[in-house]
């Protein structure tokens, strides 16, 4: 098997793209990861995409996809596993590099979330929860994710100000992001008095609608030495796990087992251990899921996340800086292409382009990327060379 490198990465500004189509935002987010790799052709091509037959009513991106990039009869596939299609790109290019397959793959991930209605919205992002114990019975996102909050704040005393501190310094490391979509800081008092969605999550606790795209090239690590022009960072390990779809099927809501399974296999094929990982880019799509993320990585005991979110553990120039781009919470997600775009963020951290955002001395970063309330997660592993 060869070992993987990333070359180059590009990603738009992501927000209400009023003006643009799927394939617009696709085509943008991969010509700039083309020019940032230098590289004039690319051998096979996976994107990610959650939902885009539901949100724009377009399916069989691989053909669309190739031919609006300008690069038909290329091998292209859409991959799917809900919120984390993105992540499972980015595995399925490392795959077909690894093997042989190919040498240049373009690996992408897009979502246009806003040319429906909200209810539109949250009908295909239910389609990532169980439909006949879940949805149907009137469950959506925010209540499993509240359900959660709910479980780790009885078992393990999680206060509600370090939910909230959550939002608060994602939003922090996205004032430093010029592609987030809502750069803006924002309080702790902003976050408990913010509209309530389920309790105790409110509006702030919780990942907009948006539309982006991010994209990343990646060739064998022997050829990336000869072509490219900037840092080389290679994919280190990768992790792939799945839990049951339905919350209530689950031992315990305050462990995501399918993130436990895929950090420890990520970390097994890489052989590091959390305490070797530099910065993160994790799932916060409530900021339930980045405290009990944390977790499951190994970064801080069960029961210690909000605690460590409240010291400043993870923010910029903290032990872990985690979310340094933002997050899902404030860089935006739009779901298919926010595993890719995690990649993006590492990728410019581990070359020292991350600008005031910049984590110092950072080598080994990590990209966590789960679906639904956790049923499938991706977790890769990145080294600068």
């Amino acid at each position: 098997m060869r070992d993987v490198a990333i070359i180059g990465v590009g990603m738009n500004k992501w927000g209400e793209l009023w003006e643009k189509s799927l394939r617009d935002i696709f085509v943008d987010a991969a010509l700039l990861a083309i020019e940032d790799a230098g590289v004039d052709h690319i051998d096979s091509m996976y994107v990610g995409c959650m939902s885009s037959g539901l949100f724009v009513g377009q399916e069989h991106l691989a053909s669309l996809l190739a031919d609006y990039l300008g690069v038909n009869s290329i091998p292209g596939a859409r991959v799917e596993s809900a919120c984390a299609s993105g992540g499972l790109a980015v595995k399925m290019g490392f795959i077909d590099v690894a093997s042989g397959m190919s040498d240049i793959v373009l690996v992408g991930g897009v979502e246009k979330m806003t040319d429906v209605s909200d209810d539109g919205a949250t009908y295909a992002l239910s389609t990532a929860a169980d439909q006949e114990y879940e949805v149907y019975q009137g469950i959506t996102f925010p209540g499993l994710y509240a359900l959660m909050a709910r479980s780790h704040m009885h078992q393990h005393g999680t206060t509600r100000e370090q939910l909230a501190q959550v939002a608060v310094k994602n939003h922090q490391h996205g004032s430093l992001n010029p592609l987030a979509q809502f750069p803006q800081k924002i309080t702790i008092e902003d976050v408990m008095c913010s509209i309530l969605v389920a309790d105790p999550l409110r509006i702030l606790d919780c990942s907009p609608i948006t539309d982006g795209a991010a994209c990343a090239i990646l060739c064998p690590l022997d050829l990336a030495k000869k072509i490219s022009k900037k840092p080389i960072v290679k994919i280190k390990g990768i992790g792939h796990a799945t839990d049951t779809i339905a919350l209530h099927s689950r031992k315990d809501f305050t462990t995501l087992n399918a993130t436990v399974k895929a950090a420890e296999r990520a970390y097994k094929m890489a052989s590091v251990k959390p305490e070797d990982i530099d910065l993160a880019e994790v799932h916060d799509c409530f900021t339930i899921a980045e405290i009990i993320v944390i977790e499951d990585l190994g970064f801080v005991k069960k029961g210690e996340g909000g605690k460590a979110t409240q010291s400043g553990m993870t923010a910029i120039g903290g032990k872990i800086p985690v979310n340094t781009s933002g997050g899902l919470k404030s860089k935006g997600h739009p779901v298919g292409a926010t595993g890719v775009a995690q990649v993006v963020e590492v990728v410019h951290q581990l070359r020292g382009e991350a600008g005031p955002r910049q984590v110092k001395d950072a080598k080994i970063g990590l990209t966590q990327n789960m679906g639904g309330s956790g049923g499938s997660t991706l977790v890769h592993i990145m080294e600068a060379v």
